[in-house]
């Protein structure tokens, strides 16, 4: 948890995504993060988090469903959604939360 926190307290951006292997949706949202991460020319960082393996955060955030997307900044939650987002529609979250 410690990590985690040190990664979302800089002061760039941090979206994270909270996946499960198991989740179809988690798979289809992959590569629309990576578009998104190049979008920003990097200076968005993008982090996984696997719900079953750190049931920890999912807690302490009241994650329930995945994919799940929490945006950060200077440690603080900003913005959050539950499933499925088109790219373009989340290129456009970040930049007017940011």
């Amino acid at each position: 948890m410690s990590k985690f926190t040190d990664l979302v307290n800089g002061n760039n951006p941090v979206l994270v995504e909270v996946f499960a292997d198991w989740c179809n949706p988690c798979k289809t949202i992959a590569p629309i993060l990576k578009e998104v991460k190049s979008s920003f020319n990097n200076s968005i960082k993008i982090i996984k988090i696997d719900i079953d393996k750190n049931q920890q955060i999912a807690d302490k955030f009241q994650i329930k469903g995945v994919p799940a997307l929490l945006l950060f900044k200077n440690g603080e939650v900003i913005w959050r959604h539950s499933g499925l987002i088109d790219k373009d529609q989340l290129i456009n979250i970040i930049k007017e939360k940011i």
